[in-house]
């Protein structure tokens, strides 16, 4: 009987964890399941993108790191293209989902939890509300912005805006 219930407190102990970090990383050993669902918008994909099996499922998978000529020529990749490369990120064997560096496959719609693994500090602050946007009760249920929303995946930095001249002053009426 007491083992059962120090075992009980130990699960109430990791659960409060999860919850208490809001990461969902099992960086202490906690499962993934016990991390909590996180509402989000569907991921921007562009029109006629998705589901990507539609057209990969019948390709061989090429893993050599070049330019994109045939598709997604659009794609401009500078997000640390040095050393990234589109199967860093996106399943090999299943394009309609991601992975992440472990081989643990997540959907798009948990896209944060890949962001996450190379940006934590600002993982943690999306977690929180102070970078990124969501909605919602201050106390109570929320919505968020996958990453995707705001920065493309594949160039993340936003482009710099052109500074414009200041405002003219409004005239004094009668003078």
């Amino acid at each position: 009987m007491r083992s059962g219930a120090r075992c009980g407190l130990g699960l109430g102990v990791a659960s409060l964890l999860v919850v208490l970090t809001g990461d969902g990383l099992s960086a202490q050993g906690l499962p993934q399941r016990l991390a909590e669902r996180i509402e989000v918008p569907p991921p921007p994909f562009s029109d006629g993108v998705f589901p990507c099996s539609a057209c990969h499922a019948s390709m061989k998978v090429n893993r050599t790191r070049r330019p994109l000529a045939d598709m997604h020529t659009d794609i401009i990749l500078t997000h640390d293209a040095e050393h990234r490369w589109c199967l860093d990120c996106h399943d090999a064997e299943n394009r309609d989902v991601l992975h992440l560096a472990g081989g643990e496959r997540v959907p798009f719609d948990e896209s944060y939890r890949l962001c996450g693994q190379c940006h934590g500090e600002k993982y943690r602050d999306w977690r929180v509300g102070v970078h990124g946007r969501r909605t919602g009760d201050w106390n109570g249920h929320k919505a968020y912005l996958l990453c995707a929303n705001c920065h493309n995946p594949h160039q993340p930095r936003f482009k710099a805006l052109e500074p414009k001249p200041a405002p003219v002053r409004p005239g004094r009426p009668g003078r």
